[in-house]
């Protein structure tokens, strides 16, 4: 492994090199409290080992350490006891915007343990801890944080107040229920009311305040670009390349050089063509097709990212630490530096890009006959837009037509090719949830105009099935050939997670009930069942709730959404870096299985749970931002009435999304005051004492919005009488 990269790798890996060290002095320690069936003093613990004076501060120093990581508890009176035996856990404690918390276990299959306000004892949400379980419930276990082993809250995003001698800095996280005493704030001048990154010296015993220094002023929160950075702070997003990432980029050729023709193919003159998004400025795929007497060729270009980062240099290790691009409406925040994510890497039209082609020979009815793949030197032919695609695939434009009448027939190749592989692949089980998504329109100067509903079209979902017939048939390949990589893997839902949307759809008269098994032709006969009718979207959403989360690993376990039994990602390179450690692996397997594998397992086995994690924030800072957005653009619209749908029922309320603009808030039950409403819990649903209303999950509403809470991110509205 090179310098570069080994910053990221070298903490894990020299943390296993250190557990193999101590493994055995380790295993002295747990054995001898464990003969002695209580817990000991130090000089107890270091008396039954019979260790020599020298290395008696070693095992002082390991026990300490054993402390830390949450295999001993150091009880009262100084005693040490092992913290498995003494019903004790250790993890990461997640606290609600209400004040009561979770801890989340280090060890995987643990339940959460829930901790109330009372017993959080000083601890705020992020710490690492260990708690006591004290008693177990029908919901699961309740305990109480004994100990704070490790403060991960170091810098916070806010809004600051200034006070005569004083100022306090409001976190904008919710579950940091703290403020931040700022001594001293006439030395940052006129910030009042502003956005800032602020710095905690110490907490306080309570875990109630915190004392701290003003570090960074973001400037006014209403600001879409100020938005942006309180998120990125927020989540912690590297959002600025190292220097010496920098300077490996600025060395990068311009172009294609005559060395970069080395073993590639001469695809030039094939007319491939990008299909993007209006605004997409970083163009990582080209297609082709090309009907034959007896089917289709499906060409897919890459763009050839791993030719230009190379694995353990800088660029590599900046890439590694993110993961992944980030999209905000106003920005990008990009896995790598404009040279290679806009230019070098960009199949920008009528410029000579390298590649990684992927080339599918089909039959009439989409079956793989053969597949190849190969390096080359492509030149995109043109860039078309979504919506230009589908305008000429309508037909109905012809000054369009006209333009582009070289590439009509290609257009109804790639209709008709597109809708096979659809087919294909719902009749082996895929689902598709065809769920509306949010898109935000800004002005020219940036500022919040609307959100309306993203367009899906016919041309999107050319484009979707060419990227997953292109992964499979790079997952198939290495497969087969029993070449280690990393797989996009996603598992079945757990049964008891479909409950709830099995009792909603038997609530409207559905004779069903949940498999012993799930599989994707359960699901798929759920969507089937509702699609066309007024439950169609709630019930959509329930199943998606119940989904796992698909993750990227070493062990090929299968693809439950795309019901593919192998399966990776391969096609944004640009973007995510998991697709550059496919290339790597492919590249170096073109002509034969090396002996000696790319990544060896112990990589592939950090970098699935490194890059799983990386995606997961990327999703949260991305769903954050959006959230934001719809905050401050409904806070013009107060008094004004919209259509929506109820998509959650419960004891204080009920929650409803509108129709037009996906944008969801709470109808309160403080604020339905023409009756008083009990809460069904069995049925799902709200029903009035006096009138006997009924509201009920899926149910269609009037609504007027009533108030905005910006602070809480909370949007109130109220029924509207008919």
């Amino acid at each position: 492994m090179t310098p570069a990269t080994s910053r990221l790798y070298s903490p894990i890996m020299a943390k296993k090199r250190r557990k193999k060290r101590e493994e055995l002095k380790k295993d002295a320690i747990l054995k001898v409290l464990k003969d002695s069936g209580r817990p000991l003093y130090l000089r107890e613990i270091i008396h039954n080992l019979h260790l020599p004076p020298e290395k008696r501060p070693e095992a002082k120093k390991l026990i300490k350490n054993m402390v830390k990581s949450g295999e001993l508890t150091l009880l009262k009176g100084k005693r040490y006891g092992i913290t498995s035996q003494l019903r004790l856990v250790t993890g990461t404690v997640i606290v609600h915007p209400d004040g009561f918390g979770f801890v989340h276990p280090d060890e995987n299959g643990l339940e959460d343990i829930f901790i109330p306000p009372r017993k959080l004892n000083g601890a705020v949400h992020g710490d690492l801890v260990t708690a006591r379980i004290e008693r177990d419930s029908k919901k699961g276990p309740e305990g109480s944080i004994i100990r704070i082993n490790e403060r991960k809250t170091k810098e916070i995003v806010g809004i600051f107040y200034s006070g005569k001698n004083l100022g306090v800095v409001i976190p904008e996280n919710e579950r940091l229920r703290f403020e931040i005493l700022i001594p001293n704030p006439k030395k940052y001048g006129n910030i009042n009311g502003k956005a800032v990154v602020a710095k905690i010296l110490h907490f306080s015993r309570t875990g109630t305040s915190a004392e701290g220094e003003i570090v960074k002023v973001l400037g006014d929160p209403d600001d879409i670009n100020v938005q942006s950075q309180i998120v990125i702070h927020k989540y912690q997003l590297p959002n600025r390349f190292t220097s010496p990432a920098r300077k490996e980029a600025k060395g990068l050729p311009k172009g294609v050089i005559k060395e970069d023709w080395t073993g590639r193919r001469d695809l030039r003159e094939l007319p491939l063509i990008t299909i993007d998004g209006e605004n997409a400025k970083d163009f990582d795929d080209a297609v082709h097709v090309k009907r034959t007497k007896t089917g289709f060729i499906l060409t897919v270009a890459i763009a050839d990212v791993s030719h230009y980062v190379k694995k353990g240099g800088y660029l590599d290790a900046d890439a590694l630490s993110r993961g992944t691009s980030v999209y905000f409406p106003d920005r990008v925040i990009p896995m790598l530096p404009e040279k290679l994510s806009n230019d070098l890497c960009s199949l920008v039209p009528q410029k000579e890009r390298l590649a990684m082609v992927v080339k599918i020979t089909f039959d009439r009815h989409a079956n793989v006959k053969k597949t190849a793949f190969f390096k080359a030197v492509i030149k995109s032919h043109c860039r078309f837009t979504y919506k230009i695609v589908q305008r000429l695939l309508e037909g109905k434009d012809k000054g369009l037509l006209k333009k582009h009448q070289n590439f009509i027939k290609m257009f109804k190749d790639m209709e008709e090719l597109s809708r096979l592989l659809i087919r294909k692949r719902t009749r082996r089980g895929s689902l598709d949830f065809d769920l509306p998504e949010p898109e935000v329109i800004l002005g020219l100067t940036g500022e919040l105009e609307s959100i309306v509903l993203r367009e899906r079209s016919m041309a999107h979902k050319i484009i979707e099935e060419f990227m997953i017939a292109a992964n499979e048939a790079v997952a198939t390949f290495l497969f087969e050939r029993e070449i280690p990589t990393l797989f996009r893997v996603h598992e079945p839902p757990e049964r008891e997670k479909l409950e709830d949307m099995v009792k909603y759809m038997r609530s409207l008269g559905y004779n069903i009930k949940t498999p012993k098994k799930v599989n994707s032709f359960w699901c798929q006969k759920i969507l089937g069942m509702v699609e066309g009718r007024p439950e169609e979207y709630i019930v959509n959403s329930m199943l998606l709730r119940s989904m796992s989360q698909a993750v990227y690993s070493p062990e090929n376990i299968g693809h439950f959404g795309l019901a593919s039994n192998t399966y990776l990602h391969f096609t944004s390179p640009i973007r995510r870096y998991p697709d550059l450690v496919v290339h790597r692996i492919l590249k170096g397997n073109l002509r034969r299985v090396r002996k000696r594998p790319i990544y060896g397992e112990e990589e592939l086995v950090f970098l699935g749970d490194h890059l799983s994690k990386r995606e997961r924030i990327a999703m949260e800072a991305e769903r954050e931002m959006l959230e934001r957005l719809k905050i401050r653009y409904m806070e013009g619209k107060i008094g004004e009435e919209f259509d929506g749908i109820i998509s959650s029922v419960t004891s204080f309320g009920m929650f409803v999304e509108l129709k037009d603009i996906l944008i969801s808030g709470v109808v309160r039950l403080v604020d339905m005051a023409d009756d008083y409403y009990e809460f069904d819990e069995k049925r799902q649903v709200l029903r009035g004492k006096r009138t006997g209303k009924v509201y009920r999950l899926g149910q269609e509403v009037r609504l007027r919005l009533i108030s905005v809470n910006k602070a809480r991110r909370h949007i109130n509205f109220e029924i509207v009488e008919e």
